[in-house]
C-alpha cells in the first residue's frame, strides 16, 4: 500500500456537496475560512449578522453552520437559541468561533445548542477534523422530515405510488391556497404523482398541476432511499426563481438558472446534471456572472442571489 493509500480516510467524502453558513462580522475571518472551506469542496454561504443567519438557514437549510458568538445586533448564543427553538432547523450542528476562552463562555455555548467550540484565530486542520466528526454524526442520525434540501420550504415527500408521505407546513398552506383539498391530494395527485413517477423523472423535471385555482407545480428534487422521493411544490403564478434573477439582476436565462442553483448549495457537476450540461460550461456561465454582479466568488455570487430571493 502506498503512501497515499495509507492516509485515506473512509470519511474524507462526507464533505462532498456539503453546504455550510459561516456567520461571522468579520471580513478577514470570513475570508480565511470561506478559503479553506471551499478547498475541501464545501459550499460556502455567509451571513454578517444573527437575522441574516436565520433568514438563510430557513431558505437554504445548511448541512452546517460556524458561528462567531461576538457580533452586533443579534450575538452568536441568542442566534442558536433561537436556530435550535425551530423545529425545522434545530437539527443543524452548530460550532461557535470566537476569541473568548473563559469557562462561562464555552458552557454558555454548549446550553444554548452548539455542538463544539473552536477558538479564534481558527485553525484550518483542526476545524475540518471537527467538522468531519459533527457532520458524519449530523447525517447518522437525520431523518426525511429534518433534511430539507436546500432549494427551499415548500416539500414534501411521496411514494412510488403517489402517496403524500410527509410534508412542510408550508407546502400544505399551498396546497390549500391553491383549493387542494384533502380528498383532492389523496385521489387526484395521487394518480397525477403515480403516472408521473412511472416514466421515471430526473432530478430538476416537472410535473403541472393546472386542475386547480391556481396552478401549481411540482419539481422532482432527489430519490431518497428506495421507496422515497424528495419533492418541491412551487406556485406557478409567482415568479420563478430563475426568472427573478434574471430580470432583476440581468442575466440570461442560462446564467440565471446557474446562479439559482448555486445560491441553492449545488456544486458544477449537480448543476450540470440537472440543467444538462458539462462542469466545464456551467464555470464559464459562472465567469459571465461574477462580472455582471461585481464580484469575484459563488460566495459573493451566492449572498446576492439569496439576499434577492429572500426579498419575495
Amino acid at each position: 500500500m502506498n503512501s497515499t493509500q495509507t492516509r485515506t480516510n473512509p470519511t474524507d467524502n462526507i464533505f462532498s456537496s456539503g453546504i455550510v453558513l459561516v456567520v461571522d462580522d468579520n471580513p478577514d475571518a470570513l475570508s480565511l475560512i470561506n478559503d479553506t472551506l471551499e478547498q475541501a469542496g464545501i459550499n460556502v454561504l455567509v451571513a454578517l449578522e444573527g437575522h441574516q443567519a436565520l433568514t438563510i438557514a430557513r431558505r437554504l437549510r445548511p448541512d452546517m453552520i460556524l458561528l462567531d458568538a461576538l457580533m452586533p445586533q443579534m450575538d452568536g448564543f441568542e442566534t442558536c437559541r433561537q436556530l435550535k427553538a425551530d423545529p425545522q432547523l434545530s437539527g443543524i450542528p452548530v460550532i461557535f468561533m470566537t476569541g473568548l476562552t473563559d469557562t462561562e463562555s464555552v458552557v454558555r455555548g454548549l446550553e444554548v445548542g452548539g455542538v463544539d467550540y473552536l477558538t479564534k484565530p481558527v485553525r484550518p486542520e483542526e476545524m475540518l477534523a471537527r467538522m468531519r466528526v459533527h457532520l458524519l454524526n449530523a447525517r447518522l442520525t437525520n431523518s426525511v422530515s429534518q433534511a430539507l434540501d436546500s432549494t427551499g420550504q415548500f416539500l414534501f415527500t411521496a411514494d412510488h405510488m403517489g402517496h403524500v408521505l410527509w410534508a412542510t407546513p408550508q407546502t400544505y398552506a399551498l396546497f390549500t391556497r391553491a383549493g387542494a383539498t384533502d380528498e383532492w391530494q389523496q385521489r387526484q395527485l395521487a394518480e397525477l404523482l403515480r403516472n408521473w413517477l412511472s416514466r421515471r423523472p430526473t432530478a430538476g423535471q416537472c410535473l403541472k398541476l393546472s386542475q386547480l385555482d391556481t396552478e401549481l407545480v411540482v419539481e422532482l428534487v432527489e430519490q431518497r432511499g428506495d421507496a422515497e422521493l424528495l419533492l418541491k411544490l412551487s406556485d406557478e403564478s409567482q415568479p420563478a426563481g430563475e426568472s427573478l434573477l434574471r430580470e432583476k439582476l440581468h442575466l440570461t436565462q442560462r446564467e440565471a438558472e446557474v446562479l439559482y442553483w448555486v445560491a441553492n448549495g449545488k456544486a458544477n457537476r449537480e448543476i450540470g446534471e440537472i440543467l444538462g450540461v458539462s462542469p466545464r460550461t456551467v464555470n464559464k456561465h459562472l465567469e459571465q456572472v461574477f462580472p455582471k454582479l461585481g464580484v469575484e466568488n459563488r460566495t459573493a455570487a451566492a449572498g446576492i442571489a439569496i439576499r434577492l430571493l429572500n426579498q419575495y
